[in-house]
């Protein structure tokens, strides 16, 4: 409705119009009705409305994105008036408080005082038998004066013979919105309801035009627009002006440059629509009906919602400066930052907000299963019949352990298993098996002898002259003996990954170096068989143990065997597995420190030189021993 009359009262060019009257018909099948407190999530990005008292149907709207809460005011009001409710507060934290600094630190009238100031001025000037003119806007402030008059009028019969008209199309069709939603209205208009309804006034009439105007003598008009700029309130206003038993009162907020504003400083003359100049000499009175937040009422909004941050909108730059200042006093020392960005200027703000992910499907099952309520025989109760008793439940206190993958959907976190994604989500999940064949022209035994050296598990097998090896169960090479080639095959995960990559190096150090297989041990009687476990064999493994011996001697020098056994301390002696030559004793500026070479153990009093053993005995074993799975 109200773009509507914004398209016919518009004096631009056409091609100048951002929209026209068909625009918006084409609009109405894309906008959807939402209620107070409805909650609306689009893309992961939450908001609801709570009601602002500014208006009928005027809403604040909290947006939360990524659990930060922003609530937007808008235009607000803290005051409840005749028919409007105050703007609620919501009861939940609020991280951003966008609101309007209109009033700046203006501080409105009280309500009864204005009331009675507003009434006394308008039966004033009828009573010296002038013409009252109120310049109002069509929706909020009118339906609030039309009550106020209505009511004065029917509580004073010497004044009946006087009109009342509102002078506004639009004001005219939002009254019939007004008479629809009593329900969304204060107590008192839902009192007043039960009567009859409240906007069906008895003294008041609408007057469509001039032509139906009888200007004869004492009445009061409410005519839009609020700031006189044009329209029915600046034709009246400019033929009543000249007249000192006619008075205008201005009742809403004004901006500078408009001729509402301009009059408020009381000039001696006017200047026409029409260029002309033309006396003031009608009373000029000011009182504020505005429903926009004064500065005790934002004031105290920011205390009850006590925001970390406070952004300052519409609002003269004046006024918006003086608020800010004021509030940056009132709140030193308190977690309330004070922002007023200029008109396009960006606002960084940066905030940290726990993750927390939901467990879903079958990973959720051992967490259901650890949490079930288990009866407790000790606690019993009575029942009504005495044979019966009932068991008080008691719950579990367990850890459990559970490995899956993390979904982002917007900003909601998922945790589970890899194989239900497809369950829970729009991803699919896909095995990727590869296979890479390599040049190779060395013996097959070669091959063995350098893998075993590696990895600790390897599985050969020999069927109808296809020769295999399988790494860790998961990494096959086969060989043709009549192919100059290894196949290397493997389902491809991290792990996997890495293993290939190592074996698919030593096939090509062996094809590029095959002399090197020269410099290895001689192979075990296990590797020859098939399954190699180097780590167990004793030759082996004292030749893997003497390496880790040299590494420890590099740092700190000479090492001794122990070989009696009351020097051995107690913590090695409990998990000694007695091979010759594991136990070793170094000493280091006059610490002892014993090593056990083969369980990577370390005593010592002396805590950063045990440490540091224990360090470069970890990075021995990794070095030296084979990849084990």
């Amino acid at each position: 409705m109200l773009l509507t009359d914004y398209v016919k009262v518009s004096n631009i060019a056409i091609d100048e119009m951002l929209f026209d009257e068909a625009d918006l018909s084409r609009s109405m099948d894309k906008i959807e009705l939402v209620n107070y407190h409805q909650e609306v999530e689009h893309n992961g990005i939450k908001f609801w409305a709570y009601n602002a008292g500014h208006v009928l149907g005027a809403a604040m709207f909290m947006v939360e994105i990524a659990g930060v809460r922003i609530l937007y005011t808008g235009d607000f009001s803290r005051q409840e008036d005749r028919h409007l409710m105050a703007a609620e507060i919501p009861n939940m934290n609020v991280d951003i408080l966008i609101v309007e600094s209109t009033y700046g630190v203006q501080v409105h009238e009280p309500r009864i005082e204005r009331e009675l100031r507003f009434t006394g001025i308008v039966h004033d000037t009828v009573r010296r038998g002038g013409r009252c003119l109120i310049p109002v806007f069509a929706l909020g402030r009118a339906q609030e004066l039309l009550l106020i008059l209505d009511e004065y009028w029917t509580a004073h019969p010497e004044l009946q013979h006087i009109p009342i008209y509102y002078a506004s199309s639009l004001a005219k069709k939002a009254m019939t919105i007004y008479k629809t939603y009593i329900n969304m209205m204060n107590d008192r208009i839902k009192a007043l309801a039960d009567l009859g309804n409240p906007f069906k006034f008895k003294n008041i009439a609408n007057l469509k035009g001039m032509s139906d105007f009888d200007d004869s003598g004492p009445c009061v008009v409410m005519a839009s627009p609020g700031m006189l700029q044009s329209g029915l309130s600046r034709e009246l206003f400019e033929k009543w002006c000249s007249d000192r038993r006619n008075g205008v009162l201005i009742a809403s907020y004004c901006v500078e440059g408009t001729l509402a504003k301009h009059i408020m400083s009381e000039p001696s003359e006017i200047t026409t629509s029409s260029g002309l100049s033309v006396p003031l000499n009608m009373s000029v009175d000011y009182i504020s009906f505005s429903a926009h937040s004064d500065f005790i009422q934002t004031s105290e909004f920011i205390d009850i919602l006590q925001p970390p941050h406070v952004v300052l909108v519409h609002g003269d730059a004046n006024e918006m400066s003086r608020l800010k200042q004021s509030l940056v006093a009132k709140y030193e020392g308190k977690n309330v930052t004070v922002h007023s960005p200029k008109n396009c200027q960006t606002l960084d703000l940066e905030f940290r907000s726990e993750k927390v992910a939901k467990i879903v499907g079958s990973l959720a099952t051992p967490l259901v299963e650890s949490l079930v309520v288990k009866a407790d025989p000790s606690q019993k109760e009575a029942t009504a019949d005495a044979t019966d008793t009932l068991i008080k439940p008691t719950r579990r206190d367990v850890t459990v352990k559970v490995s899956g993958v993390i979904v982002r959907k917007d900003f909601a976190h998922s945790i589970m298993s890899p194989e239900e994604l497809g369950t829970f989500t729009q991803l699919k999940t896909n095995i990727m098996n590869q296979k890479l064949s390599v040049p190779y022209n060395q013996t097959f035994f070669m091959l063995v002898a350098s893998l075993s050296r590696m990895f600790d598990e390897i599985v050969q097998e020999n069927k109808e002259g296809l020769q295999k090896l399988i790494i860790f169960g998961c990494v096959s090479l086969s060989h043709v003996p009549t192919e100059n080639q290894i196949t290397v095959e493997w389902e491809s995960n991290p792990i996997n990954d890495m293993i290939a990559d190592s074996a698919i190096s030593i096939l090509l150090q062996l094809e590029s170096n095959p002399a090197s297989i020269k410099a290895l041990p001689p192979l075990t009687e296990k590797v020859k068989e098939g399954t190699v476990t180097n780590e167990k064999d004793d030759s082996a493994l004292t030749e893997l143990l003497g390496r880790i011996r040299l590494i420890l001697e590099a740092q700190f020098g000479p090492m001794e065997i122990i070989t009696a056994i009351e020097d051995i301390d107690a913590e090695i002696e409990e998990e000694q597995d007695a091979f010759p030559g594991s136990l070793l004793q170094l000493d280091w500026e006059n610490s002892i420190a014993q090593v056990d070479l083969l369980n990577k153990r370390v005593v010592c009093d002396n805590a950063p030189l045990r440490e540091r053993v224990s360090s470069v005995l970890q990075r021995a074993h990794t070095a030296v021993f084979p990849i084990c799975k």
